[in-house]
């Protein structure tokens, strides 16, 4: 069967709108003859192909994928997707999400794709990397594509700047998103909040606090530095009304000692404390009155 393969036609031959029976013994008999792995173009049916499980963009704009559909209808895919092979006539997508989905649209039969060889790592690396380099995905995708691929993936946040092209503390602070309120995430994931606002509300521990920020944010089209003091604000009264629980609960403590001590001792018995140091004052009304507390010391 492989003999029968022109390897001669050339570009023309993958390129071309409706693949012959030829190629179609190529895929079965000799699957090394489509450029699986290089830079070659082929011509894939539409309904050969299934969408990445592993695509780390989660939200698309309908206007502007019926406008790339519009276009494409006119034009053509100027860029091919890129696709691994899964079985005969079985394809799956590694890269060009909205290229597909737009096509499918405008109706195309067959679009052209790379076809390349990749397991399931390099399949959710492909499609970030893709993505990331195209800067079309918002911080929340980023954020959970990074925690997939150290997740699913077992790598360290060191390794996965490495692969993605950026240092720890970015993709630190990309995965630090993840631990906001879903009403903040939600934002950011619509472009009503910045990534620099994010990282200033993050800052702030208490989820009722960032959802607070949050809103005044949004409500006063607060900046970046406003929401930055006003972080710092709340962190501070944060601590202060720590700082008066702490006393709060020293004073409580004190006094319940100094009850303690007074039904042990039949007298007032006064303690005081700066919360590290202080003094216990056992007063008596006479040497008899010293004498029995003395006992009870056992003095």
């Amino acid at each position: 069967m492989s003999k029968k393969v022109a390897l001669g036609r050339g570009l023309s031959a993958l390129l071309s709108d409706t693949p012959s029976e030829e190629k179609l013994e190529v895929e079965v008999a000799a699957p090394n003859a489509l450029s699986e792995g290089t830079s070659g173009i082929n011509e894939i049916p539409v309904a050969e192909i299934e969408t990445n499980p592993f695509q780390p963009r989660q939200y698309f704009d309908e206007e502007a994928l019926n406008e790339l559909a519009e276009s494409i209808k006119v034009h053509g895919i100027i860029q091919p997707i890129t696709v691994r092979r899964l079985a005969r006539h079985q394809y799956q997508l590694i890269s060009g999400e909205r290229r597909f989905q737009a096509s499918k649209r405008a109706g195309l039969q067959m679009i052209p794709a790379y076809v390349r060889t990749a397991d399931d790592q390099q399949m959710l690396e492909m499609a970030l990397i893709e993505n990331i380099q195209r800067e079309n995905l918002n911080p929340v995708e980023i954020a959970l594509s990074y925690q997939r691929l150290i997740s699913e993936c077992n790598l360290k946040q060191e390794e996965l700047g490495e692969r993605v092209g950026k240092n720890r503390s970015t993709v630190t602070n990309y995965l630090r998103l993840l631990k906001l309120p879903p009403d903040i995430q939600i934002a950011l994931r619509d472009n009503k909040l910045s990534m620099g606002h994010a990282r200033a509300i993050i800052n702030v521990e208490n989820p009722d606090s960032q959802l607070y920020i949050f809103k005044k944010t949004l409500q006063e089209d607060l900046s970046v530095r406003k929401v930055e003091e006003l972080a710092r604000d709340v962190m501070a009264g944060h601590k202060e009304s720590a700082k008066q629980k702490e006393t709060t609960a020293a004073s409580k403590e004190i006094t319940q000692l100094q009850g303690k001590l007074s039904s042990h001792f039949g007298t007032k018995v006064s303690v005081k404390s700066d919360g590290k140091k202080g003094d216990i004052r056992i007063p008596f009304l006479s040497i008899e009155d010293l004498n029995r507390i003395l006992e009870i010391l056992r003095l």
